[in-house]
C-alpha cells in the first residue's frame, strides 16, 4: 500500500506506548523492526516522545511514562475522529468512561482517552499537523488493531454508537469491526480493491478497521496491536535475543502465522506474517 496521508473518521490511525525507560524501549524496537527514532518533544522537556520511522515515514511512538502511570506499559490504539469533544459526548451516552478529557497536543492534534463498558481503554485523535501513521501493512509497521472482549454484543452497541462500526463475520473463525465508509475510501485509493478481496475469498474485508479477539483467561478486555512481519519465527527469536519474551510461540491461523511477544518492560504485542491460502495448503 502507498504511504498513507491521513485517515477517515472511525479508522484506527496511530499507536504509541509509554515506558518507564523509553530510551531502552527504542533499542528493543529498533533492533526488532529496524525503526529509527527522533524525539518530538521541545528541547528541555522533562518527558520524551520518540517518533519511530521506517523509510522516513511515521509508524509509531514511544514516550515517557507519566507520573502515576500503570506499572506495566501497554500499546495504545488511537481512532481518528472529526471532533474529540463530540466523541466524548457519544462515549458518555453509550455507557463508556472518560479517562482523560479532550486536550490539545500542541499543534499536532487534539486527543482524549476513554474506556468502553468492558473496561478496554482506547484513545481518539482529531488530527492537526500530525495525520497518523504514514507507513502501515509492511514488515515492522502496524498491521492491525484488535479488541479482546468476552461480550461482543455490548461492545457492538458501544462502538456502533461511537464510531458507526458493525460486526463482520469473515469465514467461520474470524470476526472484525467493519466501517462501510472505509471500504469506499480504500476503493478510491486503490480502484478494484473490493473485487480483489472478494476474489481472495474475503468479501467485505475491505471495510474492516479492527479485529475482534477472543478473551484470554485472567486478562481483562483490552485493545491490542499487531505488527506485520516477513517471518514470524525469526521475529520471535529476535525478540528473545533482545531481552523480550515469547508469550505465545509462532502458530498458524487462517491467512497468517503469528506470535505474541512482550518487550523487556512488559508491553505485549502481536507479530503476524501473511500466509496466502495456497501457500498454507
Amino acid at each position: 500500500m502507498p504511504e498513507r496521508d491521513g485517515y477517515i473518521a472511525g479508522v484506527p490511525c496511530w499507536i504509541d506506548t509509554s515506558h518507564p525507560d523509553p530510551e531502552a524501549a527504542t533499542g528493543f524496537y529498533g533492533g526488532l523492526f529496524g525503526w529509527e527514532f527522533e524525539d518530538a518533544m521541545p528541547p528541555g522537556s522533562e518527558g520524551k516522545y520518540f517518533m519511530a520511522r521506517l523509510h522516513g515515514g511515521d509508524v509509531a511512538a514511544i514516550g515517557s511514562a507519566p507520573a502515576g502511570a500503570a506499572a506495566r506499559p501497554a500499546w495504545n490504539t488511537y481512532v481518528q475522529v472529526d471532533s474529540a469533544d463530540e466523541t466524548a459526548a457519544r462515549v458518555d451516552a453509550a455507557g463508556g468512561t472518560t479517562l482523560s478529557e479532550p486536550f490539545d497536543v500542541m499543534d499536532a492534534g487534539r486527543m482524549a482517552v476513554f474506556a468502553d463498558p468492558g473496561g478496554a481503554a482506547f484513545s481518539v485523535w482529531q488530527p492537526g499537523r500530525h495525520k497518523g501513521a504514514r507507513v502501515i501493512n509492511e514488515h515492522g509497521a502496524l498491521n492491525f488493531n484488535g479488541l479482546a472482549t468476552d461480550d461482543v454484543a455490548t461492545a457492538q452497541r458501544f462502538y456502533g454508537a461511537v464510531f458507526g462500526w458493525k460486526v463482520l463475520d469473515v469465514g467461520d473463525s474470524f470476526q472484525a469491526w467493519a466501517l462501510p465508509a472505509y471500504g469506499d475510501h480504500l476503493e478510491g485509493l486503490m480502484p478494484g480493491n473490493r473485487q480483489r478481496t472478494a476474489d481472495m475469498g474475503a468479501p467485505g474485508f475491505e471495510d474492516v478497521v479492527a479485529s475482534i479477539e477472543p478473551p484470554q483467561q485472567g486478562v481483562p478486555p483490552h485493545w491490542s496491536v499487531t505488527f506485520m512481519t516477513d517471518n514470524a519465527d525469526a521475529t520471535a527469536a529476535r525478540a528473545a535475543e533482545l531481552g523480550g519474551q515469547v508469550l505465545v510461540a509462532p502458530f498458524d491461523a487462517p491467512w497468517v502465522r503469528m506470535t505474541v511477544l512482550s518487550d523487556p518492560q512488559g508491553a505485549t504485542f502481536i507479530a503476524s506474517q501473511f500466509v496466502p491460502p495456497e501457500e498454507a495448503a
